[in-house]
């Protein structure tokens, strides 16, 4: 399917409420759309991959895991969680970062340029290839993590990154996670849960081999096949990296960067009036009909 074709489906405001639907692997995320609202799918498949500029085209629908052994053909790869089925627009929906976002950063800054089906049926393009010729207001920002409510992607370029020579996951059960912080230099990722404490490690060998070294004397590490990895019924919230260690229970948090995975929802937040009015302004720009994936909220 091209990308004229997917507009069509789409339709416009007369079309009546419509959601797009990719691998279902986050679909619980912002709750489920209203009954009875029409399903489309978006196009797939890797279009370009400029290895010399570190960026890939690539079509919404495409699953991260093809993606991911496109660009690994040339020792590339991207910051987007590879999760068995999910698809590229799925994840940059949800907007969900990857473990290592403490080492890579988040999901947000891989997305370049994003062509999308608006609320009335018309393709729009957004940002674009590089970072320098963005200027105004970065649409791109606002589509990840807004669920398909402002806008359908259809195809997006993405931010490539060298795939790290070597790779490794350490465990131990005896190492104070803020002091791992503190003595690696820009480790993938640490994760805790409140006994043991998991470090990713990447780049070139005689690098990792060094870091491994500044660990020794915190903890009595072991090799490990991967990070834990939380239930599925687990919710996924933020909180300051610094209050991390005041946690209890069940949980998975990532140190350095504050998230944390838990069994139970968190005590909400303070409501910020200003965000919510923010929020509402742009839905009644990009979809005052309200036909775009009805029922889902961006928390």
């Amino acid at each position: 399917m091209d990308l004229n074709a997917f507009a069509g489906e789409v339709g416009g405001a007369g079309a009546g409420p419509v959601t797009v639907v990719g691998g279902r692997t986050e679909w619980h995320v912002g709750g489920a759309p209203h009954p009875g609202t029409r399903q489309v799918v978006a196009p797939s498949g890797v279009v370009e991959h400029e290895p010399a500029e570190l960026t890939v085209r690539v079509r919404a629908g495409t699953q991260i895991e093809e993606l991911d052994a496109a660009l690994a053909r040339h020792g590339q790869c991207t910051v987007m969680p590879i999760r068995p089925g999910a698809t590229v627009g799925g994840l940059l929906a949800v907007g969900h970062s990857s473990v290592k976002r403490l080492g890579h950063g988040p999901v947000r800054d891989t997305l370049l340029e994003a062509r999308f089906v608006n609320a009335n049926g018309r393709l729009v393009k957004a940002g674009g290839p590089v970072v320098k010729n963005v200027s105004g207001f970065d649409l791109c920002r606002v589509l990840v993590g807004s669920l398909g409510t402002l806008g359908f992607l259809a195809e997006v370029v993405l931010r490539c990154r060298p795939r790290p020579a070597r790779s490794v996951w350490l465990a131990a059960e005896d190492a104070d996670p803020l002091i791992v912080l503190r003595a690696l230099y820009r480790p993938a990722s640490i994760l805790w849960d409140g006994r043991t404490t998991w470090v990713c490690l990447e780049g070139a060998p005689g690098d990792v081999v060094d870091q491994q070294r500044a660990l020794s004397g915190i903890g009595a590490w072991r090799a490990v096949d991967g990070p834990p990895e939380p239930p599925p019924a687990w919710t996924r919230s933020s909180t300051r990296p610094s209050a991390l260690v005041n946690l209890t229970g069940p949980f998975i948090a990532e140190i350095g960067v504050g998230v944390v995975h838990a069994p139970v929802v968190p005590p909400p937040a303070p409501v910020d009036e200003s965000r919510l009015v923010v929020q509402q302004r742009l839905k009644t720009a990009f979809d005052p009909t309200g036909r775009l994936n009805p029922g889902r909220a961006v928390s």
